[in-house]
């Protein structure tokens, strides 16, 4: 991928935040959406308010998996839980996520060899 030229380092610098602590909460907003099953979910919540089963259905996994999945997305705010009876319902919670997700795919689609091939990554996620 081509990059253009570097933007000013002092304009740069306040894209995140200089704390410490504020800049683990925007590490963790990433993490959140490390997972491609939580991806995926997301994705299939972004338009419209879905059941736990229709999730299910969706992704091919477990109940259980996917309501675990879904609990991390609500927890980080990604998505909202309305209980119906039995029943709950998800839906994304803020529609600026459709523009984080397309812009993460077109990211990674101009990127994707070296993403793809990239070791590091899994690793150090592993010694964490």
């Amino acid at each position: 991928m081509a990059r253009s030229a570097d933007p000013d380092p002092a304009a740069a610098a306040t894209l995140l935040p200089a704390d410490d602590e504020q800049l683990g909460v925007v590490a963790k907003f990433f993490r959140a959406l490390g997972e491609p099953t939580r991806l995926r979910l997301l994705e299939f919540l972004l338009d419209d308010e879905h059941s736990v089963g229709d999730c299910v259905e969706h992704v091919g996994l477990s109940q259980g998996r996917v309501s675990t999945h879904l609990a991390c997305l609500a927890d980080c705010g990604y998505v909202t839980a309305r209980r119906q009876g039995r029943r709950t319902y998800y839906r994304a919670t803020d529609p600026r996520v459709a523009e984080l997700v397309t812009l993460a795919h077109t990211l990674t689609t101009d990127n994707h060899t070296a993403l793809a091939t990239c070791e590091k990554i899994d690793h150090s996620e592993s010694d964490n």
